[in-house]
């Protein structure tokens, strides 16, 4: 009932790990495969070693959680030991994805010709994350930087596909998602999280040590679910749609505007690598009640008049 094809890959259901949750090594991202996640997402693999941002760098709020981690990583030169044992997932079943970023686009090409060496079964370029020290600079912003970024991905990696990530910061996150996929983008995820902030008032200062951070979580799902609504309405690639799915009704929701895949993050740091099972089983109960035997038939039903 949920089976998904996405960029010609075979995924059991629609549930897919989002980057930089429970993807600092290869045996969590193998555990949460067989907790049942449809894919998993490794944590952003950068140029050169990142010791990320001082502590504190994630605080839950009332209405989410604020990070602001700064993406550390080894380097892609130091994760050849990890690609390996990723290739336990084959035997499970589950599609690998792995997630790139760099400062300027001759990076994302350097990073990706090594990744695409190792055969993930997608390349995600990380063209939006609001907190690194280019602070308020995201390419996904800019729908001719992110263009050029994905165009030189594409180059390096073959059959592989490239998911652009896009920014709910962008003054048009639509035009960003139709210049990435006439660059060549295999698929377009809707959305990263969006810049935020908040204050100790008795501290008198900013909470995270890096004074702004990533909002996610349930005040992210409007945000993130208009963006997949529109992309639905102006690509013809796939969509992943994510940011605030807790439940299976939230999924349906980005099913509904036009998601192809539902990427799950803040749900798992908070409730646990069983949420994957239970938002499938929640799928599958409001399809069986109302009628609907395939994700496709709901796929972009909020789009009829």
């Amino acid at each position: 009932m949920l089976e998904t094809r996405f960029c010609d890959l075979e995924l059991r259901n629609p549930t897919r790990l989002c980057a930089g949750i429970m993807g600092v090594n290869a045996g969590q991202l193998i555990r949460v495969a067989r907790e049942g996640a449809g894919a998993v997402t490794m944590k952003s693999i950068g140029p050169r070693e990142r010791e990320g941002h001082k502590n504190p760098t994630v605080i839950e709020w009332e209405h989410g959680i604020l990070n602001a981690v700064g993406l550390p990583t080894p380097g892609y030169k130091n994760c050849d030991e990890e690609f390996e044992e990723l290739k336990e997932l084959k035997k499970l079943g589950v599609p690998l994805i792995a997630s790139i970023y760099g400062t300027r686009a001759e990076e994302f090409i350097e990073v990706a010709g090594y990744v695409a060496e190792k055969g993930p079964d997608a390349i995600e370029l990380d063209i939006s994350c609001p907190n690194t020290e280019w602070h308020d600079l995201q390419f996904a912003q800019d729908a001719e930087i992110s263009g050029k970024i994905v165009g030189g991905v594409k180059g390096v990696c073959g059959k592989i596909p490239v998911i652009a990530k896009l920014s709910p910061a962008a003054a048009s996150p639509a035009e960003v998602g139709k210049a990435c996929e006439e660059a060549g983008a295999d698929a377009l995820c809707a959305a990263n999280t969006m810049p935020g902030m908040l204050i100790n008032v008795d501290a008198r200062k900013p909470i995270l040590a890096f004074r702004k951070g990533g909002i996610s979580g349930p005040a992210l799902k409007p945000i993130n679910l208009k963006i997949t609504y529109d992309l639905y309405e102006k690509v013809q690639i796939p969509i992943i749609g994510e940011g605030g799915i807790t439940n299976g009704t939230d999924a349906l929701e980005y099913v509904m505007a036009g998601a192809t895949l539902c990427g799950i993050g803040s749900a798992v740091w908070k409730g646990g690598t069983g949420i994957f099972r239970t938002v499938c089983a929640e799928m599958e109960f409001w399809m069986k009640e109302n009628g609907y035997s395939k994700l496709e038939q709901l796929r972009g039903i909020a789009h009829e008049k």
